[in-house]
């Protein structure tokens, strides 16, 4: 495996820890993973590229080696504003590339629609969005909220990493013992009493208070200018999410400069599942993107 090494920058009261590859200098290529994951995801597509990048993956707030906030839920407009703090400790003005997925790819279209002055190419690695909600379910969505914050959230602990490992190919069963293991190691952390916990605040768990309302994410993306590689996985089970293929197929469409892809016998993590597909989809899009 490419070797990585850990930097921790200051973000908006929070010490954020950075996971980086390869060589200072290099051009920037910046991973975002989805929710309830870590940097460490992409350890595996980081060893199948073959070009010089230098890959920087932050661990979101309340992940991985990254402070958890003080409140007691967390909003998703945070990640965008952590995304810009990160790129101004990285990059400076330079636009970078970003690479999103899942959770991490919405906000990487997202930002790119706020900020399309700042990222050179996006690919989104199945981050379709979610279902278009009603306004009509605010009241119930509100009254869960409160509900949940109440009762508080909880994440089980497992008594080694192997039993970390076993959950995570039980949720992936393309998942080999070894990569399994890898990402235990990272995917979670030891507690005092020998147990190992999920490297993530139970906070992530509370329902977002706040409806999913498409109309706005499409002004969003209707301001990308950069080129978007959409990538979808072949077995994936996400397109329940965002209310079918057809919705998916819709929302492609609403990107001006936009090329698609599929990664065969792969789901949704498409990442672990197929790593050396994703990365020559990514390389090959980033050399037509930056010809």
């Amino acid at each position: 495996m490419k070797p990585s090494r850990s930097r921790f920058v200051h973000v908006r009261r929070l010490r954020y820890h950075l996971r980086e590859w390869g060589r200072e200098g290099a051009p920037i290529l910046v991973m975002l993973h989805g929710w309830m994951d870590v940097s460490a995801s992409f350890q595996f597509v980081v060893d199948a590229l073959r070009g010089d990048w230098h890959v920087v993956a932050p661990d979101w707030r309340g992940y991985g080696l990254t402070s958890w906030t003080s409140e007691d839920c967390y909003w998703f407009p945070d990640y965008l504003a952590d995304l810009e703090y990160v790129l101004d400790a990285i990059a400076g003005e330079q636009p970078v590339a970003l690479v999103g997925h899942s959770m991490g790819g919405n906000v990487a279209l997202l930002y790119a629609g706020v900020r399309p002055q700042r990222v050179s190419a996006v690919v989104n690695l199945e981050g379709f969005g979610l279902r278009d909600s009603a306004p009509d379910e605010a009241p119930a969505r509100y009254a869960r909220w409160i509900d949940e914050l109440k009762e508080g959230a909880t994440l089980r602990d497992y008594g080694s990493l192997s039993e970390v490992a076993d959950r995570l190919r039980r949720n992936n069963p393309r998942l080999s013992e070894q990569r399994a293991l890898f990402l235990a190691a990272h995917w979670s952390q030891p507690t005092e009493g020998g147990r190992y916990r999920i490297a993530g605040d139970p906070a992530h768990r509370i329902v977002n208070p706040v409806l999913y309302r498409w109309a706005e994410v499409e002004a969003c993306w209707r301001r990308v200018v950069c080129p978007v590689l959409w990538v979808q996985a072949d077995q994936t089970d996400a397109a329940k999410w965002a209310g079918g293929q057809h919705e998916i197929d819709r929302r492609v469409a609403v990107l001006g400069n936009v090329s698609t892809a599929r990664v065969a016998d792969a789901g949704h993590m498409l990442h672990h599942d197929q790593p050396q597909q994703v990365a020559a989809l990514i390389e090959s899009f980033l050399a037509r993107a930056y010809a």
